[in-house]
């Protein structure tokens, strides 16, 4: 009786090992798959960062997603929504440039498109003006143009104005502007999950879509005698032309906003967007989007 419960406990030790070997072994594949099927998190420079399905409007990532920051020129990606979303739109329509609009540039040492007083400008031409070279200039002057009073300085707070009620209709609590192109006093703000919502509403906007994929372009206007000039003008984002699917949007910096970037790419019928605020250098901007946008599109 004894020899034959030996031979059976080898039996089962042996068939035993032989099973849990097996499990962990199956365990360690099942393991694996997984692992490879969820992308490790990025890590960036930038102290805030969001991304999100722009279709779904899942988010992907988020650092800091709502902490408030000073935005700089990715402020105006909603001088240009605001001026998008005026009834009765006339793109077409003329613009003169006033010595007021130059004497602000110089004044903030701001970043132009170099407009030049008394040539007139259509709205569009302003557009591209805003978002390619990021002119401050091209922002007062549709800040002047579509804002309602009296005076100018009414007439800019009226527009300003219609930035925050822009923000406020999309459910954005976080997001404040007291300037029309980031040059704030202090009180100009946004998060990254914000700054992405608007862009994405944006977005919606063909007009708004073609400007900010647009990697340089060379505009005929108008000049004070009648005649005519070219003006060239190139888009500060960096991935366009370098990230396959880049279709936007805008770059901002400045000395509390540092280096920012508001971006989103298309692959495969996906369209992946997000934001950095407070990144280090215009490198680290877009070495964080990158990361970013890779991280978005495995997810």
């Amino acid at each position: 009786m004894k020899i034959g419960l030996k031979g059976i406990n080898r039996a089962s030790v042996a068939a035993t090992v032989a099973l849990t070997a097996g499990a962990v072994l199956a365990g360690s594949a099942f393991a694996s798959a997984a692992q490879a099927a969820t992308p490790p998190t990025p890590t960036i420079t930038a102290k805030g960062g969001f991304v999100m399905n722009n279709g779904t409007s899942k988010t992907l990532y988020g650092k800091a997603a709502d902490t408030r920051r000073s935005t700089g020129s990715t402020t105006k990606i909603m001088t240009a929504k605001v001026v998008l979303g005026q009834k009765n739109l006339n793109l077409d329509a003329k613009v003169t440039i006033q010595k007021a609009y130059s004497d602000y540039i110089v004044s903030k040492t701001a970043s132009s498109a170099r407009l030049i007083v008394g040539d007139k400008v259509t709205v569009r031409q302003l557009l591209y003006g805003l978002m390619l070279p990021s002119g401050c200039d091209a922002a007062y002057a549709l800040a002047d143009k579509f804002g309602t009073g009296s005076t100018r300085a009414a007439r800019v707070k009226s527009f300003i104005g219609k930035m925050n009620a822009d923000a406020k209709s999309l459910g954005l609590k976080n997001t404040h502007f007291d300037s029309f192109d980031g040059i704030g006093s202090g009180s100009n703000y946004s998060t990254p999950r914000d700054l992405t919502k608007i862009a994405s509403s944006a977005m919606k906007n063909s007009t708004f879509r073609t400007v900010v994929k647009t990697k340089s372009t060379k505009q005929k206007v108008t000049t004070k005698t009648g005649g005519y000039r070219y003006m060239s003008w190139s888009n500060t984002n960096a991935m366009l032309g370098s990230y396959t699917g880049m279709i936007g949007v805008k770059t901002g910096s400045g000395p509390t906003a540092k280096y920012c970037l508001v971006f989103a790419a298309t692959r495969n019928g996906k369209t992946v967007i997000g934001t950095v605020l407070t990144s280090t250098s215009a490198t680290t901007r877009t070495a964080d989007a990158k990361k970013l946008l890779d991280y978005g599109f495995k997810k």
